[in-house]
């Protein structure tokens, strides 16, 4: 990268630009729309911007879209997808830079895109994350030229405004959550995403079977899903799932799932816990034996410790207890 030269406004300028996108960070709402224009504002004092528009790539269907810009007379849906069609997309990945346009390549894109509302220059920066994630686009226009510092800057910034078109944290925060729990949320993709506001799960997130586990809640017609997990660890976690929003201004359709850990309630056993769940599902005695693969007697002995220690009178009372207080083992 070529060495940058800063006075003190434009040092202050550089940190505003971080700011305003932590002030946004974990959605892609009203809120974070204001910040991606605020980190612009303060760009400005570095470059001379007359247009931009922020393009997020999301994992989840391989496409680009417009998430933020300002300064277009309008936006053409395909604008993104045309873009990544081009070399010169392919170029500024492998490099990381930014690429200048119009230069051989572009000059169609620019003609139809650029041209016709004044642009006489832009600039194309991809945007990866410190991490080294690839979160998206930022394009520039302006109706003047660029100056030669111009690509480092926007280079040595970029890992900041990354976290402007990065989907993958982009989740509608679920109503209903109480407080204490870790999540994670998926889409029917199975792609993990962050929930705002929520340490991530890491026995969430290294669990595989947990993404086809929140595709089927998602196909499923619950509202939402309370109970116990054993982990791999051996760690029992009270458990939630509730349908969100994700992707874009949540528009797919998509599943939090939060857990912290717990011991047993009512002194219940591992294995109780399992006939329970059995209970709930409308197994018969000989059914649980069959399933558990235990007699009928053991089963009947692990029934009547259930009855006394949830103080119950009979399996209907037993069942609705179990499934208000999330008893039921989730099988994950």
């Amino acid at each position: 990268m070529a060495e940058i030269t800063l006075n003190v406004r434009q040092l202050s300028a550089f940190a505003e630009v971080g700011y305003q996108v932590a002030a946004g960070a974990g959605g892609h709402g009203p809120r974070e729309a204001h910040s991606a224009h605020g980190a612009m504002a303060a760009l400005r004092e570095l470059v001379p911007v007359d247009a931009y528009e922020f393009v997020a790539y999301d994992p989840a269907t391989g496409r680009h879209r417009s998430v933020a810009s300002d300064g277009h007379g309008r936006l053409d849906g395909d604008a993104a997808e045309e873009y990544t069609a081009l070399e010169a997309y392919r170029r500024a990945v492998a490099t990381r830079r930014p690429v200048a346009m119009p230069q051989p390549g572009t000059e169609r894109y620019f003609r139809r895109h650029l041209e016709p509302y004044g642009w006489r220059a832009g600039l194309t920066a991809p945007l990866f994350l410190a991490e080294g994630r690839y979160t998206g686009l930022l394009h520039l226009a302006t109706r003047g030229a660029f100056p030669a510092r111009t690509a480092p800057l926007v280079t040595a910034v970029s890992p900041m405004l990354a976290h402007v078109t990065d989907l993958t944290r982009c989740v509608i925060d679920p109503v209903g959550l109480p407080p204490g729990f870790s999540a994670v949320a998926f889409d029917r993709a199975g792609t993990l995403r962050e929930v705002p506001g929520r340490p991530v799960s890491e026995a969430l997130r290294t669990e595989r079977a947990m993404a086809a586990y929140a595709r089927a809640f998602i196909d499923s017609r619950e509202l939402g899903r309370h109970g116990l997990w054993l982990d791999r660890r051996g760690q029992w976690r009270e458990t939630r799932l509730l349908r969100a929003g994700v992707g874009y201004q949540g528009s797919v359709q998509g599943a939090v799932v939060a857990e912290r850990p717990c011991s047993l309630p009512y002194e219940l056993t591992g294995r109780e816990i399992d006939v329970l769940t059995r209970v709930a599902a409308g197994d018969s005695n000989p059914q649980i034996a069959a399933a558990l693969v235990l007699s009928v007697r053991t089963v009947t002995t692990h029934l009547e410790h259930i009855f006394a220690k949830l103080a119950c009178d009979s399996r209907t009372r037993l069942t609705t207890k179990a499934l208000a207080e999330g008893l039921c083992r989730l099988d994950v």
